[in-house]
């Protein structure tokens, strides 16, 4: 079933996991199962049921059977003996029988403790707080005191926003240990101890108070930390977070202590720790994020053919030379630190390599500019719709050449057909590099090869036409030159657009490849796969390069960091990795979703990373240090299909099944308080690109509230086409393309 499909709530049946030996990633045999999954975090799913789960099956049975037959002492009397147990099968903590006073008493003496402790402390025993609130609110529920569970909820939970907001709103419904049962936030926290990271001098410190008022709650406070957390201690002088200077600067600025190896492995929003190596335990690889330096020869080259063109077109006054633009672009390029050329293989550059970067040094310096938000208006974003007609729902998915001449969609009936955006015959619009044989005249061709529905369509990296000068009298074609396909056939396809022929079939997958990304470079390529696994391709080899293996559902999402060195990757378990190509080892797992993931698209500067998911929500996470900057929200129901980001990294935009293409300001902080809530209402219901307001047949339906965040500049919706691609042009244009569904 195809992502967008996916996206609209249809459900998959059960696969059975599959085995993927790989390597160039071996598995530890100490590396623990990824919290709350059962499964080892670098190899594929196994069983997931234990001994427990069945004697807790045993237990619900009987209770059940009592509740019906009015046997309600009976009831109360199984229902406590079977609180007294985790959901894994182990004991609960020692808390004594009066424990339920002790919970709130405890923690209300650590939370007043913390705020009158020394400043110098207060940073990073205020994270503390957050697994003793979790853990007291769930074993007094465990322990049937409801009421008092609910009122210690309500009391403490503003304290921890926003940074555990959605933790809060799963964890609020529950009021029965039935509920902490089948909770999947609340099995994670129970069946896994929640990393505290904390200085020396602080933790000896907490021990001291705790032990001091033993009889007062702390004894509680004590049995939580022992049976629940993992406390690791840090010298100040072997980490710079813990040193004073740090903290007298977090002082200030009101913040809490970095939370990037705090937390369940994989679990807290924005938390980059792995899980997968247990030697990156407590740290985070460093990561450069600059952009691959040029080869020297290709930059020579590159700088001549500039300074000619210089001569024969000089620049309009007031703007840079190309010479001049392609010097400032590397000195930009050479701030951050990137990887090596020697670190990842790339093939000689060619004539054509030298054409396609003159022409991207030549639109870096003429694009309109987006600068995000100017005295609160929002820059003028141009959005050129393509709408397929006639299609039956039939269109998969869509792509656009970077060369702005072809379009592509893959459909269900196994085909894939590509047409030219300005309805030229193709033969006129690429003479240059097309040898058709015979082929009748047409604006549009059909590649036949696929034995099932095709899932995903990718053009290879390419300039406009207007590049196509080298020397004189000798012109180098710039357009794209090939096309990837992937489809339920568990094939990859590379297809020439020189000859409309397939050139080369890639297996390796043994589920459907659900979706593909080019390299920036356009040597390596990526699949997302049903199997759970990613892959890394050459594409003059038929076999796989790398295989990234972690996730625990099937991989739906995959594209490249700027530089060629890192791979990204969504899954239907609600996750983002991100692999190193060198290694094959993950650097960073962000979590924060609560849908599948169903698209994703790293900024043009390699810092940010967007990704969107199937209820609406697009999350921003700052890579180098693994955070979640915010979550943007707007789109409607049905999920977003496609994000693209502007060429300056300052603005994002998106499309979905609700119709609309909607442009997002990046650099807008978050804030939570602000927003405009807008009803969504059935099939009529249409947004206002101005103010999002809902236009009055949409009323007539059932409907729900929609919250607009504050990022949005604006919306622009189609008539009733979903929409299937975004995509940001080197000028700073939108191309946006669908298919008319009535």
């Amino acid at each position: 079933m195809p992502k967008r499909r996916r996206a609209r709530g249809k459900k998959r049946s059960p696969r059975p996991s599959a085995r993927v030996d790989s390597p160039s990633l071996p598995l530890p045999e100490s590396t623990p199962p990824v919290a709350g999954t059962g499964v080892s975090p670098g190899g594929m799913a196994g069983s997931t049921e234990r001994p427990a789960d069945t004697l807790q099956d045993a237990k619900q049975t009987v209770i059940d059977y009592l509740a019906k037959k009015g046997y309600s002492r009976t009831e109360a009397m199984l229902r406590m003996e079977s609180a007294n147990q985790e959901i894994d099968g182990r004991p609960l903590p020692p808390l004594g029988e009066d424990a339920r006073p002790k919970f709130k008493q405890g923690f209300d003496l650590m939370k007043t403790w913390v705020e009158e402790n020394l400043d110098l402390y207060k940073p990073e025993l205020r994270r503390v707080l957050w697994p003793l609130f979790v853990y007291s609110f769930l074993n007094m529920i465990t322990s049937l005191y409801t009421n008092e569970a609910k009122q210690f909820f309500e009391a403490n939970k503003n304290m921890f926003l926003p940074e555990h907001t959605d933790d809060i709103r799963i964890l609020e419904p529950i009021s029965l240990p039935e509920h902490v049962q089948h909770n999947s936030t609340a099995k994670l926290y129970r069946s896994n101890k929640y990393r505290v990271v904390l200085s020396n001098p602080a933790y000896t410190n907490l021990l001291q108070f705790l032990e001091s008022k033993e009889k007062e709650g702390g004894s509680v406070m004590t049995a939580i930390l022992s049976s629940y957390c993992t406390v690791k201690t840090m010298d100040r002088a072997a980490d710079d977070r813990f040193s004073f200077a740090a903290m007298l600067g977090q002082i200030g600025a009101g913040q809490t202590f970095p939370a990037e190896d705090e937390g369940i492995p994989g679990h807290h929003p924005g938390s980059a720790y792995t899980g997968d190596n247990p030697a990156m335990a407590g740290t985070l690889p460093r990561l450069r994020l600059g952009k691959m330096p040029m080869e020297e020869k290709l930059e020579r080259d590159v700088r001549a053919e500039l300074a000619e063109k210089d001569e024969k077109e000089p620049p309009l006054q007031g703007r840079n030379t190309l010479v001049q633009e392609f010097d400032q672009m590397i000195k930009k390029e050479e701030d951050d630190e990137a990887p090596s050329r020697n670190d990842i293989p790339f093939p000689p550059s060619t004539a054509r390599d030298v054409a396609v970067e003159v022409m991207n040094v030549k639109e870096n310096r003429d694009r309109y500019r987006l600068e995000g938000r100017t005295g609160g208006v929002g820059p003028g974003v141009s959005v050129c719709m393509f709408t397929f007609h006639n299609t039956y729902d039939s269109i998969n998915c869509i792509d656009f050449a970077d060369d702005n001449m072809l379009v592509a969609a893959g459909f269900s009936q196994s085909y894939i057909r590509v047409w030219t955006l300005n309805g030229k015959n193709i033969e006129e619009a690429h003479a240059d590099m097309q040898k058709l044989h015979g082929l009748p005249p047409s604006n549009s061709r059909r590649l036949i090869g696929h034995s099932g529905p095709v899932y995903a369509v990718k053009f290879a990296p390419s300039a406009a036409s207007k590049a196509e000068y080298v020397p004189e009298q000798d012109r180098v074609p710039t357009n794209a030159r090939w096309l990837l396909s992937s489809s339920a056939d568990k094939t990859i396809r590379l297809w020439s657009l020189d000859m409309w022929q397939c050139m080369v079939v890639y297996r390796g997958h043994d589920r459907p490849v659900w979706d593909l990304a080019w390299g920036p470079f356009g040597h390596y390529f990526a699949s997302a796969g049903g199997d759970k696994t990613a892959r890394l391709w050459v594409t003059d080899h038929p076999r796989q390069q790398r295989i990234f293996v972690g996730h625990d559902q099937d991989v739906d999402c995959v594209c490249f960091h700027p530089n060629s060195a890192y791979v990204f990757t969504a899954s239907s378990d609600h996750t983002v990795r991100m692999w190193a190509v060198t290694t094959g080892n993950a650097v960073r797992m962000f979590t924060g979703h609560t849908g599948n993931v169903t698209a994703m698209e790293c900024s043009r500067d390699g810092k940010l990373l967007a990704s969107a998911d199937d209820q609406g929500s697009i999350l921003l996470w700052d890579l180098a240090p693994g955070r979640l900057l915010k979550r943007m929200r707007g789109h409607g129901k049905g999920g977003i299909w496609s994000v693209s980001w502007s060429v300056e990294s300052t603005v994002l935009v998106s499309g979905g099944a609700d119709g609309t293409v909607r442009v997002w300001d990046v650099s807008a902080p978050q804030d939570a308080s602000q927003g405009r809530v807008v009803s969504e209402g059935g099939a009529g219901a249409k947004l206002d690109a101005a103010n999002a307001s809902v236009g009055g047949q949409g009323k007539k339906k059932k409907s729900k509230d929609v919250v607009v965040s504050p990022d949005q500049i604006s919306a622009f919706p189609t008539k009733k086409s979903p929409v299937y691609k975004v995509k940001f042009t080197n000028m700073n244009l939108v191309a946006a393309g669908g298919a008319y569904l009535p």
